[in-house]
């Protein structure tokens, strides 16, 4: 089966998790903290800042026709105000390779990491970061804009009142100290989108704060992936529509938009209530933010279910991810579907994936996820085009290196990739 032509089949990575060496975000910060949640440093990573002509190719001779990737603001803006022309000009290089190899490049502007000045200033819940976002995608807009045609704004920009609701129940456990509860804690690590280690957070917590105190100057800095208050939520969506607007001044024919975490949220009986309130707030109360963007950028990878209690753990006996996620690819079907019916622009999944050691369950999985794309596309539901997570075997956040979501294998000390059968599987949709 391949889509009709011009629909964009591509994969996605992030700047911090493939390129290496992200000196000045406040990730790379908090991965050199004697008492860091992360696993392991980022480090070289995947080595995509001096390899990208390696990895674009190989994602264009496989069939594909889209790779969407973030820029670094951390690189482009390393101090308050300094902007690096010579960063400008590296992510101009990756763009002008995605052209040479008839690749459509989606930049993302912020994924996650931030420069570390910017959570010294109060970061994403200080009222000053929506004129910081704007002027910074103003600058990025001027210098690479002409040869853009998709700009995200902000990655997941409702992780933050996800991650809230989890760390609570994750104080909850441990304040209760039971070895049962601390297990359920454990488990929900795995219903929400993103690699974290809760439990190591709160073990640390104590010595995090000093850590934190010393970099940022406050115990309790405010980066993008930490739990969010109710205001801060507001502040994202005001910079991404402080963005949108710099962006179309400066060339009103990018389509923009954003992208947003969602869960095919499923009530069995008596749990209706719940699911439609966890819909509220993971979708529909942003519907006034971007109901006038270009494009929604739909990032799903399983789905939650709620019984008369609330949420329920993975159904017994289920497939899991290496993330602990449910595999269930038809959940992205459902999301697709569901978003439409209160968007009405332009629908791409900006990331889908699986994180598995073994890739024929990865194939599978693309197969009946990209079947519930052609369905939604059957019945003239407006999505552009499909970006599979990731491109490359990376960092995933706090979890480290062991999670492998990649079309194509890294080896960790030589850099040497080996695309997968998932890769050439994921071209083959390609239309003719």
């Amino acid at each position: 089966m391949a889509f009709p032509k011009g629909f964009l089949i591509g994969a996605a990575t992030a700047a911090h998790q493939v390129e290496g060496n992200n000196i000045h975000s406040d990730y790379w910060a908090q991965e050199q903290m004697p008492h860091s949640s992360f696993t392991e440093p980022s480090g070289l990573a995947c080595d995509h800042y001096n390899r990208y002509e390696e990895d674009i190719r190989l994602l264009a001779d496989a069939g594909l026709n889209a790779y969407r990737f973030s820029v670094e603001w951390a690189r482009i803006e390393p101090e308050e105000g300094k902007f690096d022309e010579a960063e400008i000009k590296h992510y101009r290089k990756v763009i002008a390779c995605c052209k040479q190899h008839g690749v459509e490049p989606i930049v993302t502007l912020m994924h996650f990491t931030s420069p570390v000045w910017l959570i010294q200033k109060g970061g994403w819940e200080a009222e000053s970061t929506v004129a910081y976002f704007r002027r910074y995608a103003a600058y990025v807009t001027e210098r690479l804009g002409v040869e853009l045609r998709y700009i995200c704004t902000i990655n997941e920009a409702n992780m933050g009142l996800q991650l809230a609701a989890i760390s609570r129940r994750f104080r909850l456990m441990a304040e209760q100290a039971q070895k049962r509860q601390a297990e359920a804690g454990k488990a929900a690590e795995g219903t929400v989108q993103v690699g974290m280690n809760f439990q190591k957070m709160m073990e640390n917590m104590k010595y995090a704060a000093m850590e934190n105190a010393q970099v940022f100057g406050t115990p309790d800095p405010k980066v993008f992936v930490s739990a969010r208050t109710p205001a801060g939520d507001d502040l994202v969506f005001r910079a991404h529509q402080a963005a949108k607007e710099a962006i179309k001044s400066i060339y009103p024919e990018i389509k923009v938009g954003i992208t947003l975490s969602l869960h095919d949220l499923q009530a069995l009986p008596g749990g209706e209530k719940y699911a439609e309130d966890a819909w509220n707030e993971e979708f529909r109360h942003y519907l006034p933010y971007i109901q006038g963007d270009d494009f929604l950028g739909v990032q799903n990878y399983t789905r939650t279910q709620y019984g008369p209690q609330g949420q329920l753990p993975c159904p017994e006996g289920a497939e899991l991810t290496q993330m602990d996620y449910e595999f269930y690819p038809e959940a992205l079907e459902h999301v697709l579907r569901r978003a439409h019916e209160a968007f009405k622009g332009d629908l791409i999944v900006t990331e889908n994936g699986i994180a598995t050691a073994d890739d024929r369950r990865r194939v599978e999985f693309i197969q009946r996820a990209l079947q519930g794309v052609q369905n939604c596309l059957d019945d003239d539901i407006p999505i552009k085009g499909y970006c599979h997570w990731s491109l490359l075997d990376n960092f995933e956040w706090q979890k480290g290196f062991s999670m492998t979501f990649g079309l194509i294998a890294v080896d960790r000390r030589s850099m040497e990739r080996t695309p997968k059968a998932s890769l050439r599987y994921l071209g083959s949709w390609i239309g003719e």
